[in-house]
């Protein structure tokens, strides 16, 4: 009789404890999966958010991390800079596209760190990049993605690597940026004619592409920011190219004006100046620059 007390003593508290698991578990709602549009969509901003982490001021530098993946025939990888607290929210983020130079072309694979060797990916690097921008008032941190390309790239390749980012982060659509030294600098004036209307803003540096009026006109007519960067003795890419870009894009009288900066010295190398955050003119980076200007395509 004992034995039989004992033995229905000991299941009524298995199914007790059993009970209070089950209604434990049933408490907890799993995050949803995040949304993703196909590529080339313009991703709505998302519904407000009862995520406290949403409202965070992010304190901690991005890391950067190469993807092998074939976006297309030209493009073989990237690397990717997330905020540190991007998986921690559900909010979308302001994209920076960055176009290396030719001497960072590569297989995407085992090639992939030589994209980081100059501009932006080279400043977050060396852990220089802020985790947070301040523009009017509102903070903002950068999704930063450097696609490498195997050979000189098209304005194409560059619209597959932004539709690719679209469809696999959370971007704010309104907020995409596009900029890149020498080839990429040239490759980035080149995207800017076809496809004007699909970012925000763009900073060519040292471009390597010769300027016409069809071009400077479409840049024009889209209103789109322009912030060019140039060294006067560049042995390498004319300084003429971004003389001639703004130059150009201004006698159509665009809103706002393109705007260049030129220094005197320092050879082809314009990207380590342009790209600093500590350099400022009007008392703003080009990062705090790029944040003013939005796009609703």
């Amino acid at each position: 009789m004992n034995n039989l007390v004992k033995r229905l003593s000991v299941f009524c508290l298995l199914l007790i404890t059993l009970a209070a698991c089950k209604k434990e578990t049933s408490t907890i709602t799993p995050d949803p999966e995040p949304k993703t549009e196909p590529p080339g969509t313009n991703n709505p901003p998302p519904p407000a958010s009862n995520n406290p982490w949403d409202n965070v001021v992010e304190t901690t530098k991005t890391t950067q991390k190469g993807i092998t993946v074939n976006v297309n025939a030209n493009i073989g990888g990237y690397l990717q800079a997330l905020p540190a607290l991007y998986d921690s929210t559900s909010k979308r983020y302001p994209l920076i596209l960055f176009l290396h130079g030719v001497g960072e072309l590569g297989n995407g694979s085992t090639q992939l760190s030589n994209a980081a060797a100059c501009g932006v990916p080279n400043v977050i690097k060396w852990n220089s990049f802020p985790a947070n921008f301040v523009s009017n008032g509102k903070n903002y941190s950068f999704i930063v993605i450097t696609p490498q390309f195997k050979a000189w790239p098209s304005p194409a390749d560059v619209n597959d690597m932004l539709n690719y980012t679209i469809s696999k982060y959370r971007i704010d659509t309104t907020r995409m940026y596009l900029s890149g030294l020498s080839m990429g600098g040239g490759v980035t004036w080149e995207y800017d004619a076809v496809y004007p209307k699909r970012i925000a803003a763009t900073v060519p540096i040292c471009g390597a592409s010769g300027p016409t009026d069809a071009k400077a006109q479409k840049i024009a007519q889209a209103n789109l920011p322009v912030w060019a960067f140039h060294n006067e003795d560049d042995p390498t890419v004319t300084v003429n190219n971004s003389k001639g870009y703004v130059s150009k894009i201004n006698t159509y009288n665009p809103n706002p004006a393109a705007k260049l900066t030129l220094w005197p010295t320092g050879g082809h190398d314009s990207w380590t100046k342009a790209t600093d955050p500590s350099f400022k003119e009007n008392g703003m980076n080009i990062y705090e620059w790029m944040l003013q200007y939005t796009r609703n395509n």
